[in-house]
C-alpha cells in the first residue's frame, strides 16, 4: 500500500524502473551513487559532485571552473575609498604636473616632460586595474595590500609639495 505522498511524486508508470527513469535515492545513499538517465544533468546543490553512471563505467563529469566570490561590504567599502583616493592623485597628477611645467623645461626637453607628466597621471588608474585584474583568484589581504602599496607609490608629490598655488 502507497501512501499519498509516494503518490504526488511520482508518474503513472514509473513502477517498472525502466533506464529511461530516475530511480528513487534512498536516505543512506550518499549523492555520488545517485543515477542519472544519458543526456540529464543533475542541478541543484552539490551536483558537481553527482556522477553519471555509464552503461557498465563511471564517468564523472567535469567541474566548471568556480566564478571568484562577491566582495564582501567591508572590501567594497574599501575598494571604493582606495578607488577615491587614486581619482584624487589622477588630478593632484595633473594640476602638479601643470604647476612644474615652467621649470622643469629648464632640465628637460617639453617632449620628455609631456610624456612624464601623462605616465604619471595614468598611473594610479592603471596601478588599480592591474592590482584587481591580478587579484582576482587571491585572498582578499593580497589585493588589500597592492591597493595601498599604490596609494603610498603613487602620491602626486610636485601638488603635495608645491600645493594648487604653485612655488
Amino acid at each position: 500500500m502507497t501512501s499519498d505522498a509516494d503518490d504526488a511524486l511520482s508518474w503513472e508508470g514509473d513502477e517498472d524502473g525502466s533506464a529511461g527513469t530516475r530511480r528513487k535515492q534512498t536516505a543512506g545513499t550518499p549523492a555520488s551513487a545517485a543515477q542519472l538517465p544519458d543526456g540529464w544533468k543533475a542541478v541543484g546543490k552539490d551536483s558537481e559532485s553527482v556522477e553519471r553512471l555509464g552503461a557498465d563505467r563511471a564517468v564523472a563529469e567535469p567541474a566548471e571552473p568556480a566564478e571568484p566570490q562577491s566582495l564582501s561590504t567591508p572590501m567594497l567599502l574599501l575598494v571604493g575609498i582606495v578607488g577615491g583616493v587614486y581619482l584624487l592623485y589622477t588630478v593632484g597628477w595633473i594640476i602638479g604636473g601643470l604647476n612644474l611645467e615652467m621649470s622643469a623645461l629648464f632640465l628637460v626637453p617639453s617632449l620628455m616632460y609631456q610624456v612624464a607628466v601623462w605616465a604619471a597621471v595614468l598611473a594610479p588608474a592603471l596601478w588599480f586595474t592591474a592590482v584587481w585584474l591580478l587579484t582576482r583568484r587571491s585572498a582578499g589581504w593580497v589585493r588589500v595590500l597592492g591597493l595601498l602599496a599604490g596609494a603610498v607609490l603613487l602620491v602626486p608629490w610636485p601638488f603635495v609639495m608645491t600645493g594648487a598655488v604653485g612655488a
